[in-house]
């Protein structure tokens, strides 16, 4: 089951992480180090249920179900 609900125990301190990560990148750069991070992270997670839920609804919050 995906969880939806804030499960970091410090968001702020990831999101500080992740634009740190980012900077000094070119947006070409940055779209790279998002497609790592996204195979790293399914990797690790390793359920295909759990990823294709994440798909559905990543996709779903840039365009609405028709």
């Amino acid at each position: 089951m995906l969880i939806t609900e804030t499960n970091l125990i410090s968001p702020d301190d990831f999101y500080e992480a992740l634009i740190d990560t980012h900077r000094d990148l070119s947006n070409e750069q940055s779209q790279e180090l998002n497609a790592a991070l996204i195979l790293l992270l399914a990797n690790h997670l390793g359920d295909m249920d759990v990823l294709r839920e994440a798909l559905r609804q990543a996709r779903a919050s840039v365009v609405p179900p028709a």
